[in-house]
């Protein structure tokens, strides 16, 4: 079965400058992979090249089996990211949100309901427009779209921010669920203790490249014990 994600000395640049550096990355069916480096190392860069958000200059670059150098909108239909922004609508509902999202993407109309339900927004709480929602109402409301959205491709950065600890704990739920689910997820976290429970694996990110793991005291003890 071909990787969900293949990204083959990717580079992608703002003017000159570039954010991915020739990274590779190979991201299998189902699996849940943990981004992890410092501020500016490449993680919303390498997100927004899968999302076919930020072109791809040189290198290659497929996901879902869509090349996305050759063409970085196709892809978008069976993705779904969720950055800092949550790209909603203010004037619009909760559910109008989803409902004009969805359908904008041909997706299935009828997992908008559930998605609200399980997301907390019951009743009335799903007529009030965004504008009046809290930040982590917002949030729930944009992960709520995920998955009224049925993407198979979750793409998160920082995605526990802004909930409460109900709201974190149902998102940890899905994520441990992905590979059931037929979803892949490629998540940018902090949280490292909750990342790494969550995740298959860590990819350490340094200069716009996948990196080998930093080498910590502990670990070079261990190393040094094994070779003894």
């Amino acid at each position: 079965m071909p990787p969900a994600v293949r990204l083959h000395e990717a580079v992608a640049l703002a003017g000159r400058f570039p954010l991915l550096a020739g990274a590779c990355l190979e991201v299998g069916e189902g699996e849940v992979v943990h981004l992890r480096g410092p501020n500016g190392a490449g993680k919303t860069s390498l997100l927004k090249v899968l999302a076919g958000l930020l072109p791809v200059h040189s290198g290659e670059a497929t996901v879902l089996g869509w090349d996305l150098v050759a063409d970085r909108r196709a892809v978008r239909g069976q993705v779904g990211m969720l950055g800092h922004e949550s790209f909603l609508y203010e004037e619009l509902t909760v559910e109008e949100n989803l409902e004009f999202a969805v359908r904008a993407s041909r997706g299935p109309v009828v997992g908008i309901r559930p998605a609200l339900e399980q997301f907390g927004f019951t009743g009335r709480l799903a007529s009030i427009p965004l504008a009046r929602c809290s930040a982590g109402q917002r949030r729930r409301a944009s992960l709520a779209l995920l998955v009224a959205r049925g993407a198979r491709l979750w793409l998160l950065d920082e995605p526990h921010a802004g909930l409460d600890q109900d709201g974190r704990d149902l998102l940890d739920e899905l994520l441990a669920g992905s590979r059931a689910a037929s979803r892949t997820v490629v998540f940018a976290s902090h949280e490292l203790e909750r990342a790494t429970a969550i995740a298959d694996r860590t990819v350490h990110l340094a200069g716009g490249r996948v990196v080998e793991p930093p080498k910590t005291p502990e670990s070079v003890e261990q190393a040094a014990a094994h070779v003894a």
